[in-house]
């Protein structure tokens, strides 16, 4: 059923993040208040009256306000969750917000996810949770796991088949952009939730129809694509966070550990060094942060 005339419901909403940080529930409002303020100059009085073309016109009136690129995202990420929670409620029949991402163009990289941030996202999830069936908690671990612990493309973990995939030598072959392949190592978490994967949690979610050569696959037994990672995301983590987010945060974390740059450039499939150069220029801004908060003479 579609929601009232006026009932945006913003309170409901936000009552629903159980488990998340006050400071991101904080954020999520903040986000959808100034979103509904916009929407009823159109004017519209529900969210029920929002279509897709609505939301894109706000991102790109958001563009033009010299917002950073990443604050549209999180942005874009708050109406992604809020207009799932609705669907998912009943309070709308079709989510408009389905797969809805930033303008493009050329801005910053994702940030770098912070430690408590990870933690959260890959060792305790929110509660929200509790209700997913094991077989779907067991795939979100394991392609969390592939995006941070082996820096993979949302595109890259969604296409991954069977024969890819090394368990004992701990290892996975990778097509990237422009078909190159390249073998990326396994890290022992992804490892573990992996075999747990692969042994129990597929054969949970497939079906009939179910792709043979699919390795993840969503809640109707097809192949998981990058909207379903975006929604994972959006369950998962305790803020908005961008799915690149985990292999931006990977690389950095390599750099941060002395891996030599032309290293990261293989493990992460960039065909030009200077794009791997991007992520020094973070990592040392990341370096001189922690020098200046923790020396006694910085």
């Amino acid at each position: 059923m579609h929601s009232e005339s006026g009932a945006w419901e913003l309170e409901a909403f936000t009552a629903s993040l159980t488990g998340v940080a006050p400071a991101t529930v904080r954020a999520y409002q903040g986000d959808l208040e100034a979103f509904v303020a916009w929407a009823g100059r159109l004017p519209l009085t529900s969210p029920g009256e929002v279509r897709r073309t609505t939301l894109r016109r706000y991102l790109a009136h958001l563009g033009t306000r010299r917002y950073a690129r990443r604050t549209v995202a999180r942005k874009a990420s708050s109406l992604r969750r809020y207009f799932a929670w609705l669907t998912r409620t009943g309070r709308l029949a079709a989510d408009p917000a389905l797969g809805l991402s930033a303008p493009g163009g050329s801005g910053r990289l994702p940030r770098v996810l912070r430690d408590d941030e990870l933690s959260a996202l890959l060792d305790d999830p929110p509660a929200t949770i509790a209700d997913d069936p094991p077989a779907v908690r067991s795939r979100d671990d394991a392609v969390l796991e592939l995006l941070y612990g082996s820096g993979l493309r949302v595109a890259e973990v969604c296409s991954l088949r069977p024969a890819d995939i090394d368990i004992e030598r701990r290892r996975l072959t990778v097509l990237g952009k422009g078909d190159k392949q390249r073998v990326v190592p396994l890290s022992a978490p992804a490892v573990e939730a992996l075999r747990d994967w692969l042994g129990h949690g597929r054969r949970m979610l497939s079906t009939a129809d179910t792709p043979v050569d699919a390795v993840f696959l969503n809640r109707r037994g097809q192949r998981l694509g990058p909207r379903d990672v975006r929604r994972l995301l959006d369950r998962r983590a305790a803020a908005p966070t961008h799915p690149h987010a985990l292999r931006h945060t990977f690389a950095t974390h390599l750099l941060d550990g002395g891996a030599d740059v032309r290293t990261v450039q293989e493990l992460l499939g960039h065909a030009d060094l200077g794009t791997t150069q991007h992520y020094t220029h973070v990592s040392k801004q990341r370096l001189r942060s922690v020098l200046d908060a923790t020396h006694p003479r910085a």
